[in-house]
């Protein structure tokens, strides 16, 4: 039977700063991905320049985030989350300032490119280390069958984030590109203060003996696995869903961007209602993955055969409607599936997997569109249906 951690015990857990912290600080994120074309353009950046700026950022993640998961194993979750958070905050708010500077004095083309490129890798490389501690955080205070709703309200904020951030950003630039990045650029300050404040100060630290996690250790095939499938297919989604409105819908260019906005809000309003439901349910992780897993498939694959922008927005609605129960299960199964002084590198390990799927997919996802323009949800949809019905194998549980 399993054995709850001694963690579990403690009173002063509260998951309230770790949901402020994911909304705030996706907020401040989504707000930039949103600002870069428009910052780009006055900058005299070229396309790939932005997408450059907005991929290095994801490479770091992808780098980082298993060695803070790993760090705070050794020297504790609070210690590691606030050094993270703090050095995003500093990193964050330079690449905004930079950013300002750059607008207002008209900086060279190759200036403003390196400052931006090298601010976004240092911001993303320290943010790394938010989500992994806070997955491991969940860990060490929650019971294993309560792990799967927790892990929901964690994404059900940073998907509000997901969706108010662009929404911020736009109604800030109104009065131009600097009012939204001087607001997003605090807002992640204020998350570090909550979180020094009311995080747990009892520490957990790994066996001076212990044995570090491997990358390819068996527990972890099958998290691994579907994390990097569901981020793949998401990013797949998001990358093409533009083109699909032009092409297969044969909407105007302005019609198309506006039928992709949508789609796009839909998929967070989607996200935060499925994951409030997980946090509603009592099911366990396995099981939200296979019909979670399921369910997004067949949004996935309806969308093939959108004819009209609704039946597109209504694709994406049940797609990421399943993909609400399949993130926060994921990192439930992982974190189940090892031992407590592990649960850092654990952590960092799916986050890891969560960052290849961002990179990989949008190329995969544009490379499969020139074959057809129903290829990429074909794909997704089948990928999807495999990793739900891949058979669990029974193991010993951990105490």
């Amino acid at each position: 039977m399993t054995e709850r951690p001694a963690a579990c015990e403690s009173t002063r857990f509260s998951l309230r700063p770790l949901m402020f912290e994911a909304f705030v600080c996706t907020i401040a994120m989504m707000s930039f991905v949103a600002l870069i074309g428009p910052i780009a353009r006055v900058l005299g950046l070229a396309p790939w320049q932005a997408g450059t700026a907005v991929t290095v950022g994801g490479i770091a993640w992808v780098l980082l985030a298993r060695v803070w998961g790993a760090a705070s194993d050794r020297r504790g979750r609070r210690r590691v989350l606030l050094l993270g958070l703090a050095g995003f905050v500093l990193s964050y708010g330079a690449l905004c300032a930079f950013v300002i500077g750059a607008l207002q004095n008209t900086a060279p083309v190759w200036l403003a490119f390196a400052g931006i490129v090298l601010l976004r890798g240092l911001s993303g490389g320290f943010y790394a280390a938010v989500p992994a501690c806070s997955a491991a955080l969940v860990a060490d205070h929650v019971e294993p069958q309560r792990r799967a709703a927790a892990m929901a309200g964690l994404g059900a904020a940073s998907a509000a984030g997901m969706v108010a951030g662009p929404g911020l950003a736009g109604l800030l630039a109104a009065r131009g590109l600097e009012l939204p990045l001087i607001v997003t650029g605090l807002l992640p300050a204020i998350a570090l203060l909550v979180l020094w404040r009311w995080l747990p100060r009892d520490e957990r630290h790994a066996p001076a003996d212990a044995v570090p996690l491997k990358i390819g250790d068996p527990r972890l095939r099958r998290p691994l696995a579907v994390a990097f499938v569901a981020m793949f297919s998401v990013t797949i989604a998001q990358v093409t869903v533009g083109f699909f409105a032009l092409d297969r819908l044969r909407l105007a260019a302005a019609d198309a961007a506006q039928a992709a906005g949508i789609a796009l809000t839909v998929v967070g309003v989607a996200l935060i209602l499925a994951q409030m439901a997980v946090r509603a349910l009592d099911w366990p992780p396995a099981r939200l993955i296979r019909i979670g897993g399921l369910v997004s498939a067949a949004g996935f694959g309806a969308a093939m055969f959108a004819v009209g922008a609704p039946l597109l927005w209504a694709s994406y609605f049940v797609a990421a409607a399943g993909m609400g129960w399949v993130f926060p299960a994921v990192s439930a199964l992982a974190a189940n599936a090892v031992q407590p002084h592990e649960q850092g590198a654990t952590a960092g390990t799916i986050g890891a997997a969560h960052g290849l799927g961002m990179i990989v997919g949008p190329l995969v996802g544009t490379l499969v569109y020139q074959l057809d323009n129903g290829a990429p949800y074909a794909l997704i949809a089948v990928l999807l249906a495999a990793t739900a019905l891949w058979p669990a194998r029974r193991t010993t549980e951990v105490r």
